[in-house]
């Protein structure tokens, strides 16, 4: 079958979302157009909306709306903490949890042989807030990857120059994990990171 050039647009236009390949584009294009076209409309006017109107938080980097997120804005935060994260879905995830300290996102890690420095993830900035003085302890929550593992290094090395506290959250076992079913390395992750009861 012979798609029409619009049809294969939006098919090749759909890849870019990650986790869906070809098959799954086709699949999402054929059911838009045969089944949901005032879906699919509100998804593009939605979508149109989200790109003219959300950018990032001036302060934490995050996505916002406004110049200064409501997280950064709101006065019940604690301001002494501040959790450093890869991206604005790591936000999400560590509010799920009791932290109630500000953020900051990197949009990314270290990476020198993509071409990715310090100054691609922010960290000048990262550094003036630290230097601000409200902070007291720096929660690295970057990615278990070796570039993450080497960006936590990174601002590890800029808090301890400022003699502040940093910390690194813990990895290991997961609640309900089975010993059995766990890497080698996460074991060693989770041997390494161990605490006193």
């Amino acid at each position: 079958m012979i798609e029409s050039p619009k049809l294969a647009h939006l098919i090749e236009t759909l890849c870019c979302l990650p986790g869906i390949g070809k098959k799954s584009a086709q699949r999402i294009a054929y059911h838009l157009l045969e089944r949901d076209r005032d879906g699919a409309r509100k998804l593009a006017a939605s979508m149109n909306d989200a790109m003219d109107s959300i950018g990032h938080c001036q302060r934490c980097r995050t996505f916002s709306e406004t110049e200064i997120c409501p997280l950064c804005a709101s006065h019940k935060r604690d301001r002494a903490l501040l959790c450093v994260v890869e991206s604005p879905a790591d936000v999400a995830s560590i509010e799920q949890s009791d932290f109630r300290g500000l953020y900051f996102v990197l949009m990314g890690h270290l990476s020198p042989l993509d071409g990715i420095g310090p100054d691609e993830i922010g960290l000048p900035e990262l550094g003036q807030l630290f230097d601000e003085g409200e902070i007291e302890e720096v929660i690295l929550a970057t990615n278990t990857t070796v570039e993450g593992e080497a960006t936590a290094h990174f601002i590890g090395e800029m808090v301890r120059k400022r003699d502040l506290k940093v910390t690194r959250i813990a990895h290991g076992i997961p609640m309900g994990g089975g010993l059995e079913y766990v890497n080698s390395r996460t074991i060693s992750h989770a041997m390494a990171g161990r605490r006193e009861l």
